[in-house]
């Protein structure tokens, strides 16, 4: 069965062209032009990934991603906007998208990048064992949910990868080139400012207080360790 895309926009043109990116990665599409729609059919329908203008007719794709992942719905999300400012991209982050990929975009590339997201994200799933625990931490893998002391965290699919990167390997250091590499499954462009977003984004999930961090403490000149 391929996997399913959601592609949110409202320009008939770069929808036609998105779904013609994903056929020919053997993605299976559905399109909504609009953030109700998208946020309807998110409620009713599973996808393995959305990709997300910002500009829409009733609101901005930036209020979807906001609305779903307070719903608790860790769908990766890549925005595809036309929009190139830094803060569009830190802000999308922040809310929870996994990607900013800027208009226009190189069709080959797009599709890689999807396929990578949509590969990483599966991979979340633990080869051996359907619990994972670390400390006051745990990972279900049979429903991919992760808790603190039994309370269950919303997490993102980057936030969640991050936070198993971490539980699987605690006390040890982690440069910001390992983390790019094991979450963002990238070497060649480190983008320190997503890696700074999401730590900052995860320790206010995990951590009793965000400015005085327990658990992902920096080490600085070197990167992160975390400690259940």
């Amino acid at each position: 069965m391929p996997d399913k895309v959601l592609i949110v926009d409202d320009d008939p043109a770069i929808c036609k062209l998105l779904e013609k990116v994903m056929h020919s990665n053997e993605l299976e599409t559905t399109v909504v032009n609009s953030g109700a729609e998208a946020l309807s059919v998110i409620n009713n329908h599973s996808f393995d990934i959305i990709l997300m203008d910002i500009m829409l007719g009733d609101m901005e794709g930036f209020d979807v991603i906001k609305k779903i992942r307070n719903q608790g719905i860790s769908t990766p999300v890549m925005i595809i906007s036309g929009r190139n400012e830094d803060y569009d991209s830190l802000y999308g982050l922040s809310l929870g998208a996994d990607d900013y990929i800027t208009k226009p975009f190189r069709p080959l590339i797009l599709g890689a990048k999807v396929k990578a997201l949509i590969r990483r994200n599966k991979n979340l799933v633990l080869d051996s064992s359907n619990t994972l625990e670390c400390g006051p931490f745990s990972y279900d893998n049979s429903t991919m949910r992760v808790y603190k002391n039994g309370e269950e965290l919303l997490l993102s699919a980057k936030e969640c990868a991050l936070l198993l990167l971490f539980m699987k390997h605690p006390q040890q250091v982690f440069t910001k080139d390992m983390i790019y590499e094991h979450v963002w499954g990238n070497t060649i462009a480190v983008d320190d400012n997503a890696i700074m977003v999401y730590i900052n984004r995860l320790r206010s999930k995990i951590e009793t207080d965000r400015q005085n961090p327990k658990h992902i403490v920096t080490i600085r000149g070197l990167g992160y360790r975390f400690f259940p």
